[in-house]
Protein backbone atom coordinates (compact mmCIF):
# COMPACT_ATOMS: atom_id res chain seq x y z
CA UNK A 1 0.00 0.00 0.00
CA UNK A 2 3.05 2.27 0.21
CA UNK A 3 2.92 3.62 -3.35
CA UNK A 4 -0.20 5.78 -3.13
CA UNK A 5 0.58 7.43 0.27
CA UNK A 6 4.14 8.02 -0.95
CA UNK A 7 2.89 9.70 -4.13
CA UNK A 8 0.60 11.96 -2.12
CA UNK A 9 3.35 12.74 0.38
CA UNK A 10 5.99 13.44 -2.29
CA UNK A 11 3.70 15.87 -4.14
CA UNK A 12 2.78 17.73 -0.95
CA UNK A 13 6.43 17.72 0.20
CA UNK A 14 7.80 19.14 -3.06
CA UNK A 15 4.97 21.66 -3.31
CA UNK A 16 5.74 22.99 0.18
CA UNK A 17 9.45 23.32 -0.54
CA UNK A 18 9.12 24.88 -4.00
CA UNK A 19 6.18 27.23 -3.41
CA UNK A 20 8.41 30.09 -2.16
CA UNK A 21 10.40 29.88 -5.42
CA UNK A 22 7.54 29.98 -7.93
CA UNK A 23 4.32 28.41 -9.17
CA UNK A 24 3.76 24.75 -8.26
CA UNK A 25 1.03 22.53 -9.69
CA UNK A 26 0.59 18.91 -8.62
CA UNK A 27 -1.26 16.18 -10.56
CA UNK A 28 -1.42 18.43 -13.62
CA UNK A 29 -3.42 16.82 -16.42
CA UNK A 30 -1.96 16.88 -19.93
CA UNK A 31 -3.45 15.99 -23.31
CA UNK A 32 -4.03 14.47 -25.83
CA UNK A 33 -4.18 11.45 -23.52
CA UNK A 34 -5.32 12.33 -20.02
CA UNK A 35 -2.24 11.79 -17.90
CA UNK A 36 -0.89 13.54 -14.85
CA UNK A 37 2.44 15.18 -14.20
CA UNK A 38 3.30 14.64 -10.53
CA UNK A 39 4.77 18.12 -9.99
CA UNK A 40 4.98 20.98 -12.51
CA UNK A 41 7.09 23.93 -11.39
CA UNK A 42 7.68 27.39 -12.90
CA UNK A 43 10.08 29.72 -11.03
CA UNK A 44 9.12 33.29 -10.20
CA UNK A 45 11.51 36.21 -10.85
CA UNK A 46 11.18 37.31 -7.20
CA UNK A 47 11.06 34.24 -4.92
CA UNK A 48 10.18 34.74 -1.25
CA UNK A 49 13.15 32.63 -0.18
CA UNK A 50 16.59 32.17 -1.71
CA UNK A 51 16.84 29.03 -3.90
CA UNK A 52 20.13 28.31 -2.14
CA UNK A 53 18.13 27.41 0.99
CA UNK A 54 17.00 24.26 -0.82
CA UNK A 55 20.48 23.30 -1.97
CA UNK A 56 20.47 20.91 -4.93
CA UNK A 57 16.67 20.97 -5.17
CA UNK A 58 16.79 24.77 -5.44
CA UNK A 59 19.33 24.51 -8.25
CA UNK A 60 17.09 22.04 -10.10
CA UNK A 61 14.21 24.51 -9.75
CA UNK A 62 16.10 27.34 -11.47
CA UNK A 63 14.05 26.69 -14.65
CA UNK A 64 10.59 25.34 -15.45
CA UNK A 65 10.55 21.63 -14.80
CA UNK A 66 8.62 18.42 -14.21
CA UNK A 67 9.46 16.42 -11.09
CA UNK A 68 8.50 12.74 -11.01
CA UNK A 69 9.29 11.13 -7.61
CA UNK A 70 9.34 7.32 -7.32
CA UNK A 71 9.13 5.28 -4.12
CA UNK A 72 10.84 2.35 -5.85
CA UNK A 73 13.33 2.51 -8.69
CA UNK A 74 11.47 3.09 -11.99
CA UNK A 75 11.51 0.56 -14.80
CA UNK A 76 12.69 1.57 -18.29
CA UNK A 77 9.05 1.83 -19.44
CA UNK A 78 8.24 4.17 -16.52
CA UNK A 79 11.16 6.43 -17.48
CA UNK A 80 9.85 6.47 -21.07
CA UNK A 81 6.39 7.41 -19.73
CA UNK A 82 7.96 10.34 -17.88
CA UNK A 83 9.70 11.49 -21.05
CA UNK A 84 6.40 11.23 -22.91
CA UNK A 85 4.86 13.59 -20.33
CA UNK A 86 7.76 15.99 -20.87
CA UNK A 87 7.18 15.97 -24.63
CA UNK A 88 3.46 16.61 -24.13
CA UNK A 89 4.15 19.59 -21.85
CA UNK A 90 6.71 20.95 -24.29
CA UNK A 91 4.18 20.67 -27.13
CA UNK A 92 1.57 22.52 -25.03
CA UNK A 93 4.07 25.31 -24.37
CA UNK A 94 4.94 25.55 -28.06
CA UNK A 95 1.26 25.79 -29.06
CA UNK A 96 0.62 28.43 -26.39
CA UNK A 97 3.57 30.50 -27.64
CA UNK A 98 2.26 30.24 -31.22
CA UNK A 99 -1.22 31.40 -30.18
CA UNK A 100 0.21 34.35 -28.25
CA UNK A 101 2.71 35.26 -30.94
CA UNK A 102 5.72 34.81 -28.66
CA UNK A 103 8.93 32.88 -29.19
CA UNK A 104 9.61 29.43 -27.79
CA UNK A 105 13.34 28.92 -27.79
CA UNK A 106 15.38 25.87 -26.90
CA UNK A 107 16.38 27.66 -23.69
CA UNK A 108 12.67 27.73 -22.72
CA UNK A 109 12.26 23.95 -22.85
CA UNK A 110 11.39 22.53 -19.44
CA UNK A 111 13.55 19.95 -17.73
CA UNK A 112 12.48 16.56 -16.41
CA UNK A 113 13.86 15.40 -13.06
CA UNK A 114 13.15 11.75 -12.20
CA UNK A 115 13.72 11.21 -8.47
CA UNK A 116 14.53 7.58 -7.68
CA UNK A 117 15.77 5.95 -4.46
CA UNK A 118 18.40 4.20 -6.60
CA UNK A 119 19.36 3.64 -10.25
CA UNK A 120 20.79 0.41 -11.64
CA UNK A 121 23.74 0.41 -14.02
CA UNK A 122 21.47 -1.16 -16.64
CA UNK A 123 18.95 1.69 -16.34
CA UNK A 124 21.63 4.39 -16.57
CA UNK A 125 23.46 2.75 -19.48
CA UNK A 126 20.22 2.00 -21.31
CA UNK A 127 19.32 5.70 -21.39
CA UNK A 128 22.87 6.94 -21.87
CA UNK A 129 22.70 8.81 -18.55
CA UNK A 130 25.99 10.29 -17.39
CA UNK A 131 27.34 12.47 -14.57
CA UNK A 132 27.88 16.13 -15.48
CA UNK A 133 31.26 16.94 -14.00
CA UNK A 134 31.78 20.06 -16.13
CA UNK A 135 28.90 21.88 -14.37
CA UNK A 136 29.65 20.34 -10.97
CA UNK A 137 26.30 18.66 -10.36
CA UNK A 138 28.03 16.05 -8.24
CA UNK A 139 27.46 12.36 -7.61
CA UNK A 140 24.05 10.83 -8.12
CA UNK A 141 22.76 13.27 -10.78
CA UNK A 142 22.78 11.51 -14.18
CA UNK A 143 21.88 13.51 -17.29
CA UNK A 144 20.45 11.97 -20.43
CA UNK A 145 21.72 13.26 -23.82
CA UNK A 146 21.45 17.02 -24.21
CA UNK A 147 18.24 17.50 -26.19
CA UNK A 148 16.25 15.08 -24.04
CA UNK A 149 16.35 17.66 -21.20
CA UNK A 150 16.08 14.87 -18.61
CA UNK A 151 18.01 13.61 -15.63
CA UNK A 152 17.82 10.64 -13.28
CA UNK A 153 18.55 11.39 -9.62
CA UNK A 154 19.89 8.34 -7.76
CA UNK A 155 19.08 9.55 -4.25
CA UNK A 156 21.17 6.90 -2.49
CA UNK A 157 24.26 8.14 -4.34
CA UNK A 158 23.92 11.80 -3.41
CA UNK A 159 26.64 13.17 -1.11
CA UNK A 160 25.56 13.30 2.53
CA UNK A 161 25.61 17.08 2.86
CA UNK A 162 23.13 19.79 3.80
CA UNK A 163 22.99 20.66 0.10
CA UNK A 164 21.25 17.34 -0.72
CA UNK A 165 19.14 16.97 2.44
CA UNK A 166 15.74 17.85 0.94
CA UNK A 167 16.17 15.24 -1.80
CA UNK A 168 17.54 12.53 0.50
CA UNK A 169 14.35 12.71 2.61
CA UNK A 170 12.65 11.12 -0.44
CA UNK A 171 15.03 8.16 -0.36
CA UNK A 172 14.64 4.76 1.27
CA UNK A 173 16.16 2.70 4.09
CA UNK A 174 19.33 4.15 5.59
CA UNK A 175 19.41 7.08 3.16
CA UNK A 176 16.02 8.31 4.30
CA UNK A 177 16.62 7.47 7.95
CA UNK A 178 19.82 9.53 8.07
CA UNK A 179 18.21 12.44 6.23
CA UNK A 180 15.28 12.56 8.66
CA UNK A 181 17.69 12.53 11.60
CA UNK A 182 19.46 15.52 10.02
CA UNK A 183 16.14 17.27 9.44
CA UNK A 184 15.11 16.82 13.08
CA UNK A 185 18.45 18.28 14.16
CA UNK A 186 18.07 21.47 12.08
CA UNK A 187 17.65 24.70 14.08
CA UNK A 188 14.02 25.61 14.71
CA UNK A 189 14.41 28.89 12.81
CA UNK A 190 14.97 26.98 9.55
CA UNK A 191 12.16 28.20 7.23
CA UNK A 192 11.11 24.70 6.14
CA UNK A 193 11.79 22.52 9.17
CA UNK A 194 8.50 22.74 11.09
CA UNK A 195 6.22 22.37 8.08
CA UNK A 196 8.16 19.40 6.71
CA UNK A 197 8.12 17.71 10.13
CA UNK A 198 4.33 18.02 10.11
CA UNK A 199 4.07 16.57 6.60
CA UNK A 200 6.29 13.63 7.60
CA UNK A 201 4.27 13.10 10.79
CA UNK A 202 1.03 13.02 8.82
CA UNK A 203 2.57 10.53 6.37
CA UNK A 204 3.42 8.27 9.29
CA UNK A 205 -0.13 8.53 10.63
CA UNK A 206 -1.53 7.57 7.22
CA UNK A 207 0.74 4.54 6.86
CA UNK A 208 0.15 3.44 10.46
CA UNK A 209 -3.62 3.44 9.91
CA UNK A 210 -3.38 1.00 7.00
CA UNK A 211 -4.12 -2.70 7.25
CA UNK A 212 -1.78 -5.51 6.19
CA UNK A 213 1.44 -3.53 6.45
CA UNK A 214 4.28 -4.86 4.32
CA UNK A 215 7.89 -5.11 5.44
CA UNK A 216 8.56 -1.94 3.44
CA UNK A 217 5.73 -0.15 5.27
CA UNK A 218 7.08 -1.16 8.68
CA UNK A 219 10.54 0.07 7.69
CA UNK A 220 9.00 3.36 6.58
CA UNK A 221 7.23 3.73 9.94
CA UNK A 222 10.57 3.33 11.71
CA UNK A 223 12.21 5.92 9.43
CA UNK A 224 9.42 8.44 9.99
CA UNK A 225 9.18 7.96 13.76
CA UNK A 226 11.88 10.51 14.74
CA UNK A 227 10.14 13.21 12.71
CA UNK A 228 6.75 12.28 14.14
CA UNK A 229 8.01 12.29 17.74
CA UNK A 230 9.82 15.60 17.32
CA UNK A 231 6.78 17.20 15.70
CA UNK A 232 4.57 15.83 18.48
CA UNK A 233 6.95 17.14 21.13
CA UNK A 234 7.13 20.62 19.63
CA UNK A 235 3.45 21.11 18.76
CA UNK A 236 1.54 18.94 21.21
CA UNK A 237 3.53 18.66 24.41
CA UNK A 238 4.43 22.33 24.58
CA UNK A 239 0.89 22.68 25.89
CA UNK A 240 -0.05 25.54 23.58
CA UNK A 241 -3.77 25.41 22.97
CA UNK A 242 -3.49 26.48 19.36
CA UNK A 243 -0.76 23.92 18.73
CA UNK A 244 -2.89 21.20 20.30
CA UNK A 245 -5.93 22.17 18.26
CA UNK A 246 -3.91 22.19 15.05
CA UNK A 247 -2.50 18.78 15.91
CA UNK A 248 -5.97 17.34 16.58
CA UNK A 249 -7.36 18.82 13.36
CA UNK A 250 -4.52 17.34 11.32
CA UNK A 251 -4.91 13.94 12.95
CA UNK A 252 -8.65 13.84 12.28
CA UNK A 253 -8.38 15.15 8.74
CA UNK A 254 -5.72 12.58 7.79
CA UNK A 255 -7.37 9.67 9.62
CA UNK A 256 -10.90 10.15 8.37
CA UNK A 257 -10.30 11.93 5.05
CA UNK A 258 -12.07 15.13 6.05
CA UNK A 259 -12.85 17.31 9.06
CA UNK A 260 -16.61 17.76 9.05
CA UNK A 261 -18.60 19.95 11.41
CA UNK A 262 -19.33 17.14 13.91
CA UNK A 263 -15.65 16.29 14.33
CA UNK A 264 -14.66 19.96 14.41
CA UNK A 265 -17.13 20.66 17.22
CA UNK A 266 -15.70 17.74 19.21
CA UNK A 267 -12.14 19.11 19.29
CA UNK A 268 -12.61 21.62 22.13
CA UNK A 269 -13.67 18.93 24.66
CA UNK A 270 -10.78 16.73 23.50
CA UNK A 271 -8.28 19.42 24.44
CA UNK A 272 -9.17 19.00 28.13
CA UNK A 273 -7.08 15.82 28.14
CA UNK A 274 -3.32 15.67 28.75
CA UNK A 275 -1.45 15.53 25.41
CA UNK A 276 -0.22 11.88 25.66
CA UNK A 277 -3.74 10.64 26.45
CA UNK A 278 -5.25 12.72 23.68
CA UNK A 279 -2.77 11.25 21.21
CA UNK A 280 -3.74 7.68 22.19
CA UNK A 281 -7.43 8.46 21.79
CA UNK A 282 -6.94 10.04 18.38
CA UNK A 283 -4.95 7.04 17.22
CA UNK A 284 -7.22 4.31 18.58
CA UNK A 285 -10.83 5.44 18.86
CA UNK A 286 -13.09 5.21 15.84
CA UNK A 287 -14.90 8.25 14.49
CA UNK A 288 -18.10 7.00 16.13
CA UNK A 289 -16.39 6.56 19.50
CA UNK A 290 -14.82 10.02 19.38
CA UNK A 291 -18.23 11.55 18.71
CA UNK A 292 -19.78 9.54 21.56
CA UNK A 293 -17.38 10.98 24.12
CA UNK A 294 -16.70 14.43 22.73
CA UNK A 295 -19.59 15.18 20.39
CA UNK A 296 -23.35 15.58 20.56
CA UNK A 297 -24.89 14.76 23.97
CA UNK A 298 -27.87 12.88 22.52
CA UNK A 299 -25.56 10.51 20.67
CA UNK A 300 -23.73 9.78 23.93
CA UNK A 301 -26.89 9.20 25.94
CA UNK A 302 -28.28 6.72 23.39
CA UNK A 303 -25.05 4.74 23.10
CA UNK A 304 -24.27 4.61 26.81
CA UNK A 305 -27.77 3.36 27.56
CA UNK A 306 -27.21 0.46 25.14
CA UNK A 307 -23.70 -0.73 26.01
CA UNK A 308 -22.48 1.33 28.94
CA UNK A 309 -19.84 -0.94 30.44
CA UNK A 310 -18.25 -1.95 27.13
CA UNK A 311 -17.99 1.68 26.00
CA UNK A 312 -16.49 2.87 29.31
CA UNK A 313 -14.00 -0.02 29.40
CA UNK A 314 -12.73 0.76 25.91
CA UNK A 315 -12.40 4.47 26.66
CA UNK A 316 -10.41 3.85 29.86
CA UNK A 317 -8.24 1.24 28.15
CA UNK A 318 -7.30 3.66 25.37
CA UNK A 319 -6.98 6.75 27.57
CA UNK A 320 -4.64 5.19 30.15
CA UNK A 321 -2.93 2.60 27.96
CA UNK A 322 -4.41 -0.37 29.85
CA UNK A 323 -7.38 -1.45 31.95
CA UNK A 324 -5.98 -2.99 35.13
CA UNK A 325 -7.94 -4.60 37.95
CA UNK A 326 -8.24 -1.38 39.96
CA UNK A 327 -9.78 0.56 37.10
CA UNK A 328 -11.99 -2.35 36.11
CA UNK A 329 -13.39 -2.59 39.65
CA UNK A 330 -14.24 1.12 39.61
CA UNK A 331 -16.46 0.90 36.53
CA UNK A 332 -19.59 -0.43 38.28
CA UNK A 333 -19.97 2.61 40.58
CA UNK A 334 -19.20 4.90 37.64
CA UNK A 335 -22.16 3.49 35.76
CA UNK A 336 -24.55 4.71 38.46
CA UNK A 337 -23.98 8.27 37.25
CA UNK A 338 -26.05 9.98 34.54
CA UNK A 339 -24.29 9.77 31.14
CA UNK A 340 -23.42 13.48 30.94
CA UNK A 341 -21.88 13.57 34.41
CA UNK A 342 -20.02 10.31 33.79
CA UNK A 343 -18.55 11.64 30.55
CA UNK A 344 -17.37 14.84 32.22
CA UNK A 345 -15.58 12.90 34.97
CA UNK A 346 -13.99 10.39 32.57
CA UNK A 347 -12.56 13.21 30.46
CA UNK A 348 -11.40 15.55 33.23
CA UNK A 349 -10.27 13.30 36.12
CA UNK A 350 -6.89 11.59 36.20
CA UNK A 351 -6.53 7.88 36.87
CA UNK A 352 -5.72 8.55 40.52
CA UNK A 353 -8.74 10.84 40.90
CA UNK A 354 -11.06 8.28 39.34
CA UNK A 355 -9.78 5.56 41.70
CA UNK A 356 -10.07 7.86 44.69
CA UNK A 357 -13.71 8.56 43.88
CA UNK A 358 -14.87 5.16 42.59
CA UNK A 359 -12.25 2.61 43.60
Amino acid sequence: MTRKPHDQFAKQYLEELLAPLGSVETSREISPEIRQVDVWFVPTPSPSTAPENLGLLGRMAATACLLEPFRNAPSPSEVLDCQSKLNSVRSEMRRKARREGTSFREADWPNLWILSPSCSTRLLDGFGARLNESENWGEGVYFLPEFQKSALIAINQLPVTEDTLWLRVLGKRGTQRRAIDELVALPQQNPFRQTILEILANWRITVNESENLSEQDRELLMNLSPAYLKWQEETLQEGRLEGQRQMAENFLRVRFGELDQQLSDAIAPMLQLPPPELTRLLFNLSREELLIWFGDVSRRDDTLSERRRETVENFLRVRFGELDQELSSAIAPMLQLPPQELTSLLITLSREQLLERFG
